[in-house]
């Protein structure tokens, strides 16, 4: 990061899974398969790394099952 003259507070390998998620995210990719690429057990991670574009999170987004 310090080399390619990036400057962030959080450093290494979370800013690196960061954007790949939301760049995938951003180009249309599920979370369930962002997950697969980024190796997570579960749902709650991905969201967690691709959670900063909240606009693109509302689209793909799942509505809450009815309760008959």
């Amino acid at each position: 990061m310090k080399r390619a003259g990036i400057v962030t507070p959080v450093k290494g390998a979370h800013v690196l899974r960061h954007t790949a998620a939301t760049e995938m995210l951003r180009h249309g990719v599920p979370l369930e398969k962002i997950g697969l690429v980024l190796r997570h057990r579960g749902i709650d991670t991905t969201a967690y790394y691709a959670k900063a574009d909240v606009a693109l999170l509302k689209q793909v987004a799942q509505p809450w099952p009815e309760v008959h």
